[in-house]
């Protein structure tokens, strides 16, 4: 699933919800839409997008396609909470009244002239940095959904251990598959108690090369006997203390096959897709291949 923030510079709410359904009538051509949406005037509180604690105050709702299909609302859900659950059934995901985003953002509102970027680092109108503008325009009409979509579509998606399972079990061999092993790699806090605690972690990826490697580590892995389906996910960027960072979901006849090729994949993984990881700790924080 593809996360898409739209985020307003001295818009009011109704100008936001014109692009949000200008941008989500362009991406249910293509797939499934969730719709996620933050009200932080309901209650006192703070949006948690990649934290795994619950929101403080506020209300979140999220729903399913143009129509509207009701699915949840209600304060004490995260807005991680929603796309967790938006994950396994949809393609699209859009967030909005939420300013601290890691995800793709669309910036609304009338601070100068359009323009779209690729590689991009802003603020929102409260000063609050989101992580890649997708684009910047200064009123709706301005907004070249498909062509957001289109970048979109090349950004890493936003996976869950849920999801990734969901989509091993679309296999045609399932029927004969009788076991699903899973690996799930998080952020370690410290390895003693004496330990400086990591805040979160940073990862980059040689572009290009790491998608080629971990695309042919897949097929490798998925040639072998008894083995019907994997899924592998690698989350870059900042992965906070305590969050997610690799995923290996294997299906497989017999759990030896599966157990053996999830161990083997997220060794490979280690050892052959060029990851760059900076820890970041409370007191320092360092590229860990320096350290080696």
């Amino acid at each position: 699933m593809h996360v898409l923030g739209v985020i307003g510079r001295g818009t009011n709410r109704e100008t936001l919800e014109r692009a949000v359904d200008r941008l989500v009538d362009e991406l249910s051509t293509r797939g499934r839409v969730g719709v996620v949406r933050y009200d932080a005037t309901i209650a006192d509180g703070t949006p948690t997008v990649d934290q795994s604690s619950p929101t403080v105050g506020g209300d979140v709702t999220y729903e399913l396609g143009v129509d509207g299909d009701w699915l949840a609302s209600g304060t004490g859900l995260s807005v991680r909470d929603a796309l967790d659950a938006l994950a396994t059934d949809c393609d699209y995901a859009v967030v909005t009244g939420v300013a601290e985003l890691q995800y793709p953002c669309v910036l609304v509102g009338s601070d100068g002239d359009r323009e779209t970027a690729t590689e991009n680092e802003d603020e929102d109108e409260d000063g609050d940095e989101v992580t890649e503008v997708l684009a910047r325009v200064p009123a709706v009409a301005d907004l070249e959904s498909d062509a957001v979509a289109d970048t979109l579509e090349r950004r890493e998606p936003y996976e869950t251990l849920e999801s990734l399972v969901d989509r091993v079990k679309t296999s045609p061999h399932a029927d004969r598959a009788g076991a699903i092993a899973t690996f799930t790699g998080r952020v370690r806090a410290k390895d003693f108690d004496d330990d400086d605690r990591t805040e979160y972690l940073e990862f980059e990826k040689y572009e290009g090369v790491a998608d080629e490697r971990l695309a042919a580590l897949r097929e490798d892995l998925e040639s072998r006997e008894g083995v019907y389906a994997v899924e592998m996910h690698h989350r870059t960027g900042v992965v906070r203390d305590g969050e997610d960072i690799v995923f290996v979901v294997v299906l497989a006849g017999h759990r030896r096959e599966a157990f053996r090729t999830v161990e083997d994949g997220i060794d490979r993984l280690k050892d052959e897709v060029p990851l760059f990881k900076k820890e970041v700790t409370v007191g320092d924080e360092f590229w860990v291949h320096d350290r080696e």
